[in-house]
């Protein structure tokens, strides 16, 4: 009859929702952003959880700083949403590791809600595998390997080691006042070619070059980069195009420091010429193996990631570096030798994340960072502010482009690992991906 109420189908459950695991799912999502794990793997996690304790219609939503879920019991029952803002985002690899495990026990049922609430608290409030002073000298050890990579000397090293250290605890205590990350990395960044500026007037022009090289690399986001290439390739447009913008800001902190001290140093008679600084170095030696892996290791510590890691991070660095020097040799540009690279990395690094049963970002992101183009900015920087302007906006736009082809390269390796196997982490794999077959870009 017309206007006849419509009975709800009788298999839809109609008892409210237990809030102790929406908010498990929430915390753990939560968490998850913070550590700085990717939006569809975060999204993978909080599914799977809801799923494994019985949240019926659960649908979340998973952006730049927040977290939504909503939850939708039926049988006239109101739908419960909950959500939590992000305010801090801390690197903080080792924890995705323990939170996907978190989540992988609970979906096969080897975690109860109580049992996996109580492992959740143990996770946030767990100590870091590193003492505190421990990152703050890995800091400064990215950019004295990085130094060696580019051609410099135990003195160089030490000097890149000094300057980045001090740009790191200035920044530090810019943060202990409130300051935004923009100037905190302006000033460290500044403080770098600072470094630079005094060897050049010292009579060392050469140096100069290699000391301020290692200490941008040490500095550049190289985690927020292959995070937003990875969004926006699954379909997360608009949290990529909030991590792309982030990257922006940040490359744009350490170009505006950069530049100032060069200005200034040009401004008072520094003699800085570009053709003191070197090109981009290609060759193969036991040196320059070590340094690379000696950045990816270092990296991987100031990242936090597991002990476990730390082998396979500088195997990775040594790797790409290779690669990529062959690549060269064979006369492919360094763009595409950067992607080639990135690509191989990915892939391996993805591969034997799954046969861990791990996430693959604490693999991948440290391996790719030998390739960071610190030296591609600081030649930019140089030319601009030494009457070429207009080579300098093309050496700042090859740094972008190598940026980018090791962010795309690296999410490409993944997806070749993804296509070929049946299951992953937190329930993903080539079946839990129906957005991929949607609507082809139309």
């Amino acid at each position: 009859m017309d206007g006849a109420p419509v009975e709800p189908p009788e298999d839809e459950p109609g008892e409210l929702v237990d809030p102790r695991a929406i908010d498990l799912v929430l915390r753990v999502g939560d968490l998850l952003l913070a550590s700085g794990e990717s939006t569809e793997r975060i999204n993978e996690a909080m599914l799977s959880l809801a799923q494994a304790f019985e949240l019926p219609r659960c649908e979340v939503q998973v952006t730049f700083t927040a977290l939504q879920i909503s939850v939708h019991p039926g049988q006239g029952a109101m739908p419960v949403t909950a959500a939590r803002t992000v305010r801090r985002r801390t690197p903080a690899f080792w924890r995705l590791a323990e939170l996907h495990s978190l989540v992988q026990e609970s979906s096969i049922g080897m975690l109860e809600l109580d049992d996996a609430h109580k492992r959740l608290a143990e996770i946030k409030h767990g100590r870091a595998p590193y003492p505190p002073w421990l990152l703050v000298v890995c800091f400064g050890l990215i950019a004295a390997a990085a130094a060696v990579l580019v051609g410099g000397g135990p003195l160089v090293a030490t000097t890149a080691f000094v300057a980045t250290v001090l740009g790191d605890r200035a920044a530090a205590a810019l943060a202990r006042r409130g300051i935004a990350e923009f100037f905190q990395l302006a000033v460290a960044s500044a403080i770098a070619a600072g470094a630079a500026v005094l060897v050049i007037a010292a009579g060392n022009p050469n140096r100069a070059s290699t000391i301020v090289t290692g200490a941008i690399l040490a500095l550049l986001p190289g985690r927020p980069l292959v995070a937003s290439i990875q969004d926006g390739i699954t379909g997360n447009m608009v949290n990529a195009g909030a991590r792309l913008l982030e990257v922006f800001f940040l490359i744009s902190a350490i170009v505006a420091g950069l530049g100032v001290m060069v200005y200034a140093a040009v401004h008072f008679g520094v003699d800085i010429d570009v053709r003191h600084l070197p090109e981009f170095p290609a060759f193969l030696s036991p040196i320059a193996v070590l340094a690379a892996a000696g950045v990816s290791l270092t990296f991987a510590v100031c990242l936090v990631v597991p002990r476990s890691v730390l082998a396979p991070a500088a195997v990775g660095g040594g790797l790409i570096w290779i690669l990529y020097v062959l690549l060269l040799g064979w006369g492919v540009k360094p763009v595409l030798a950067s992607a080639i690279s990135a690509v191989v990395i990915g892939t391996l690094g993805s591969f034997y994340a799954g046969r861990r049963h791990a996430p693959a970002l604490p693999y991948v992101v440290p391996a790719i960072s030998p390739l960071l183009p610190g030296t591609l900015l600081y030649r930019g920087m140089v030319e601009i502010n030494t009457g070429s302007p207009e080579a300098g906006m093309l050496s700042l736009v090859a740094a972008l482009s190598v940026g980018l082809a090791l962010g795309a390269g690296v999410n490409l390796g993944s997806e070749l690992v993804r296509a070929f196997q049946r299951v992953g982490l937190s329930a993903s794999g080539r079946w839990a991906r129906p957005a991929a077959r949607r609507t082809r870009g139309f």
